[in-house]
């Protein structure tokens, strides 16, 4: 488990010994976390493994059975969730049906006390930043997904949030539309400089936007690093099998293979297929190698190739001409799979 300097930071969040227990179940265990002021922040895992019962905490909807939550360094760990400068963002958007989208994103400066023309005025730019000032006279259902999306981000940042926490917000929409809400979301977080974490079992959508990613499993964090950082040197075998595809060796496999005595793993798009007898660079490995599947995936080619004991291993090529992998492969073919020795990354075993 990833582990955070003692002292809480100054500005941002921090988690000190973050733990909930239901039952005899440690949903989240022992959590350390700093994530700064300004700083777009993923926690990133599979279902059950923590990520959201940590934002809940956060919110305060969940309390927790140990440890500690601080907000720019204040101790807010048993504050109502009224109490911190904290919005949230739900999947479900929920927004009222009955009001419009001017009425919604007004609703909670009402509270604030504020007067009908400041309302009117800090609304109308909350809708303005979201670019749906065209629809502020309508109501939900007449939006569509990605447009009460959108609404659901006005309203929740019109109150300039010291943070802004968005639990799986894009998992309903499609793919196109959740693309391009990505790239909006992004946009917004950095005009706005709130803190955003978010939320999310896609790794693809993490490593798109965010400053840094957190990978949670089984209550702990497995890694806290850049989008780079955690795909291109992962560190457990959890990560490396977890973002992107991976050629995940044993270190019996990986002695024979590359030359070291451990497990190691080999990212698909880091390997290089070509007729054998090509030539082998000196700072390349390589092995033959026989094809046993392909998948035409559009932008690439995947091979499964194998190789002499039994051992697989995944290659994907680029669809247009490169230098040194202009062919395409079929099954059966024999082939020479080539990568570079710092391409090689070894992963420390639990």
């Amino acid at each position: 488990m990833v582990k955070a300097q003692s002292q809480p930071l100054s500005s941002g969040v921090s988690l000190r010994g973050l733990s909930k227990t239901f039952g005899t179940v440690g949903a989240v265990v022992d959590v350390d976390l700093d994530i700064a002021q300004g700083e777009f922040f993923s926690m990133l895992g599979p279902s059950g493994s923590g990520k959201t019962t940590v934002l809940r905490m956060i919110a305060g909807f969940e309390p927790a059975t140990s440890g500690q939550i601080f907000l720019d360094g204040q101790d807010v760990t048993d504050l109502a969730p009224f109490d911190r400068e904290v919005n949230t963002v739900f999947q479900d958007y929920a927004l009222f049906p009955h009001m419009t989208i001017q009425e919604n994103v007004e609703f909670g400066l009402r509270a604030k006390k504020l007067s009908k023309t400041e309302r009117t005025s800090k609304a109308n730019e909350a809708i303005e930043r979201v670019k749906l000032s065209h629809l502020s006279d309508r109501l939900p259902h007449q939006l569509s997904g990605g447009q009460r999306q959108r609404i659901a981000l006005a309203r929740a940042l019109v109150l300039r949030p010291k943070l802004l926490l968005l639990d799986e917000p894009l998992g309903a929409l499609d793919k196109q539309l959740r693309e391009e809400m990505q790239v909006e979301l992004k946009a917004i977080q950095r005009e706005s400089q709130i803190t955003f974490i978010f939320v999310t079992h896609d790794q693809e959508e993490a490593m798109r936007m965010s400053d840094r990613i957190a990978v949670f499993n089984a209550g702990k964090i497995e890694q806290i690093g850049t989008p780079r950082e955690v795909y291109e040197r992962p560190a457990t075998a959890f990560v490396s099998g977890f973002l992107g595809g991976s050629n995940l060796l044993g270190a019996s496999e990986a002695a024979k293979l590359v030359g070291q005595n451990q497990l190691v793993n080999i990212r698909p798009e880091k390997i290089r297929i070509s007729s054998i007898g090509n030539s082998v660079a000196s700072d390349e490995q390589s092995v033959e190698a026989t094809v046993v599947e392909t998948a035409y995936l559009g932008a690439n080619t995947l091979y499964v190739l194998e190789v002499s004991g039994g051992i697989r291993m995944i290659a994907t090529k680029v669809n247009e001409e490169l230098p040194g992998q202009t062919e395409g492969f079929a099954v059966g073919d024999r082939v020479l799979a080539k990568w570079k020795k710092d391409h090689v990354i070894g992963i420390p075993e639990k």
